[in-house]
């Protein structure tokens, strides 16, 4: 007798890419992908996933279900337990943040900075920003990070202490570009310069082809996320590079302005966004001799 996990159907899900898909799905918003977001999350061309998706499609493991132009994918619900055992059960799902605690956590760190109001004010409108766009993972986590960022802007330049020089990298989706250069620029730089990022149009997650390529550099992302553009962000910046918004960037008087004409590795292969990775480098490198007047060794 088969075993639930040794069917001709789940064999599928042997190949890595489409057992990835299946464990975005199971843990997007609602159960449910489009293969647009799928390749964005993965970092492939939406050929390639539409193919992976056609084959767990014909093996009904997915469902199809089209909704206008767009077409959402689900998993089969009578397949369910069969994936489950194949991949292991989704994570329960998560607790309601504490969000008292969020906010009493930031006021204890900016005591005597900041009020307890202005941080609770933040904190509301770092999570609208960042859950406005569909963001539920680690929301709690990345308000407070997001929150945390901007409440420290805003206390250098009301504090007068703007001495270390900031640039701000922008790109659509703060996804690749910018999070390729904001990694390689804290690496060099330290704490010599303030780096911060931000995506006209954020993704959900920093894709892994970034991740990948940045750590074959010897270059940490840490907690790094996409963060929505906001004006206060452009008027802290002493440098804001753009990579493909241009347009989307507020000006603001006294700040530099640099476009970056680079290509998008979004669906690239690795090959090439080696490559891209390597003209940022090369850029950050001049940048920051620029910024602190230290030349430094060619990679």
């Amino acid at each position: 007798m088969e075993s639930p996990v040794d069917t001709p159907a789940l064999a599928v899900l042997a190949d890595p890419t489409r057992a990835r898909m299946v464990r975005l799905i199971r843990h997007a918003e609602g159960g449910r992908a489009m293969v647009s977001r799928l390749a964005d999350q993965l970092g492939l061309r939406q050929p390639t996933v539409s193919h992976h998706m056609a084959a767990l499609h014909a093996e009904g493991l997915v469902t199809r279900e089209p909704e206008g132009r767009r077409v959402w994918y689900s998993i089969n619900p009578d397949e369910a337990a069969r994936v489950a055992a194949f991949l292991g059960s989704p994570a329960a799902a998560p607790a309601e943040p504490d969000w008292d605690r969020v906010v009493d956590d930031l006021a204890a760190r900016y005591q005597g900075v900041f009020s307890r109001e202005t941080i609770a004010r933040y904190v509301s409108d770092s999570r609208a920003l960042l859950a406005g766009r569909g963001a539920a993972t680690l929301l709690a986590s990345r308000t407070a990070a997001f929150a945390a960022a901007r409440l420290d802007d805003l206390h250098r330049t009301t504090a007068g202490t703007v001495d270390i020089p900031s640039v701000l990298f922008v790109c659509v989706h703060n996804a690749g570009r910018s999070q390729l250069a904001a990694g390689i620029l804290r690496q060099l730089a330290g704490d010599k310069v303030v780096v911060r990022t931000a995506g006209s149009a954020p993704a959900g997650d920093v894709r892994e082809a970034i991740v990948t390529v940045l750590d074959e550099i010897g270059v940490p992302l840490g907690g790094e996320f996409p963060k929505p553009l906001t004006d206060d962000a452009v008027k802290t910046a002493d440098v804001v590079v753009t990579m493909g918004c241009g347009d989307a960037c507020p000006v603001h008087p006294g700040r530099r302005y640099l476009d970056w004409d680079l290509a998008d590795p979004a669906g690239q292969p690795m090959s090439v966004i080696r490559r891209i990775r390597d003209d940022i480098d090369r850029r950050v490198r001049e940048l920051l001799v620029e910024l602190i007047g230290t030349p430094l060794r060619d990679s």
